[in-house]
């Protein structure tokens, strides 16, 4: 039945045998009595072809070039439109890891899910083990899985955000643990708070990452987010965090260093931090998922710049990861670093010793030490 289509418009072809040629536009007769019109546009005819109109919706198959994606948001823009796509990642790190993927621009309006091959229920597994075995490991990761890959891999390819991203509920008082700083002017300053469970998990529960701002500024900052979290002070009412060594150091444009400007502005920080990269690095790692394929690090989803900075840490050369966007992974690693080693999770634990942990935590953030 095609009382529903109301013309054809073929770009090459018969319309009596659309399916053999290549259709332009099909009008359809909507739900509400009027007429839809669907364009079909191909981005080898470049970026003039879509010019002009205005649409409601634009969906890609695959991934379209920079300049036909920025042209088609134009075409939405006058009736509030909506863009989808459905694609596999096998061109790299372009655009739409950026943009999309990372959001780097922090649009709330962006949002994407992935899928693999397994989601799809027409395909047999069969097939898909034979296809499987024809390609590369970084190959299999795009097609089978979706997921973005660079010539020299990424640093936390652990990170699973189906699993280590959690939504944010509201953190026990005893979970509390400490804060850590990479201080920063003109690049970000990151913040974040960690609690600890009593099964020696961890939770990244609250964010502060912002640049071009002073000492006093961030320092306010940690303060308001402290309070709403109801985050314990020290017996002076300080707030402690650990913080990056170099903040100790005092430049020719300042008499005071990072560490005294936060003291003087309520925040007492702790330079004395391993900030060994590679033992760092691995400790994270084995938070994300150790050699028994336990997890212990999680993160509320309101942290979204360390989400965005884990998906988009890469190695370069010398096996040492690319400087950039690493803010907050640092300050992270600070932070790792300075916890104990924790003990297996088969090492279960009674209820009478957990109830006797719960109390010694209570009565220490009570006491404030």
């Amino acid at each position: 039945d095609k009382s529903w289509i109301h013309e054809i418009v073929m770009s090459a072809g018969k319309k009596d045998a659309c399916e053999l040629g290549v259709i332009d536009t099909i009008i359809i007769k909507n739900v509400f009595g009027g007429l839809s019109k669907i364009g079909f546009k191909s981005c080898d005819q470049g970026r003039e072809k879509f010019q002009g109109a205005s649409l409601d919706f634009v969906w890609f198959d695959e991934e379209p070039p920079y300049d036909i994606y920025m042209e088609c948001k134009m075409r939405l823009l006058d009736k509030c439109g909506d863009m989808f796509g459905t694609m596999t990642p096998l061109k790299g790190l372009s655009w739409v890891y950026s943009h999309i993927y990372l959001n780097e621009f922090g649009d709330n309006d962006i949002w994407y899910t992935q899928m693999q091959w397994n989601d799809n229920p027409f395909l047999h597994q069969d097939e898909i083990d034979k296809y499987s075995k024809n390609l590369s490991a970084d190959e299999l990761q795009t097609r089978k899985y979706g997921k973005f890959m660079h010539a020299s891999g990424i640093v936390y390819d652990e990170f699973d955000e189906n699993i280590h991203v959690v939504d944010n509920f509201e953190v026990p008082y005893e979970w509390q643990d400490t804060i850590s700083i990479d201080p920063g002017l003109h690049n970000p300053l990151s913040v974040h708070w960690y609690a600890v469970d009593y099964d020696g998990n961890v939770y990244v529960v609250a964010e502060h990452y912002e640049s071009n701002k002073t000492v006093e500024y961030h320092a306010n900052k940690i303060k308001q987010i402290s309070s709403r979290l109801n985050w314990h002070k020290n017996t002076n009412g300080m707030i402690e965090a650990l913080i990056d060594s170099s903040a100790s150091q005092r430049t020719l444009a300042s008499e005071k260093s990072v560490v005294e400007l936060f003291y003087d502005n309520g925040i007492l920080v702790n330079t004395r931090v391993n900030k060994d990269l590679y033992s760092g690095i691995n400790r994270v790692k084995g938070y994300l998922r150790n050699a028994k394929s336990e997890v212990r690090l999680f993160i509320f989803k309101s942290c979204v710049n360390l989400i965005r900075e884990i998906k988009g840490y890469f190695w370069g050369n010398n096996d040492i990861p690319l400087k950039k966007d690493d803010h907050a992974l640092d300050e992270l690693r600070y932070y790792i670093m300075n916890r104990p080693e924790v003990p297996s999770k088969k090492e279960i634990k009674s209820e009478l010793v957990k109830n006797k942990e719960r109390l010694y935590r209570k009565l220490k953030m009570q006491r404030g030490y």
